[in-house]
């Protein structure tokens, strides 16, 4: 039973790393969007800006609308990576609890066994002394 416990405790733990990793994704989409909301505020600002400056704002916020997307992907990747893992810990559970509804059959049947083997033994002692 302890390794069915150490099977789903680093399954829990990477299902937690996930989730953890995923609202630290989402919390980055959030600030990069307010960056890049404030960086085509600040690109609307300046137009009387000298063509250079306006090829370096238009670089940075492709580069931030590229890492926005990616961290989109991500997010989505990791999401479903998290209900996959949701998916299998549900069936990891589902199986333990199989195979502990199955040990404690086994348990009573030994218990039973066991139960019987001392009333034979006893009666075959009380046989055995009634006849020296």
């Amino acid at each position: 039973m302890s390794n069915f416990h150490s099977e789903l405790t680093p399954k829990q733990r990477e299902l937690l790393k996930i989730r953890r990793d995923s609202d630290t994704k989402a919390a980055e989409l959030v600030k990069m969007e307010k960056m890049l909301q404030q960086t085509k505020d600040l690109l609307d600002r300046k137009t009387e800006s000298c063509s250079d400056s306006m090829d370096l704002q238009e670089n940075m916020v492709e580069d931030l609308e590229e890492k926005l997307r990616s961290s989109r992907r991500h997010r989505r990747s990791s999401l479903h990576h998290t209900q996959l893992l949701e998916s299998q810990m549900k069936t990891v559970k589902g199986e333990l609890v199989g195979t502990l509804d199955h040990l404690q059959e086994l348990r009573n049947v030994l218990r039973r066994s066991q139960q019987k083997a001392e009333e034979r033994k006893a009666a075959m002692e009380k046989l055995a002394a009634g006849l020296r």
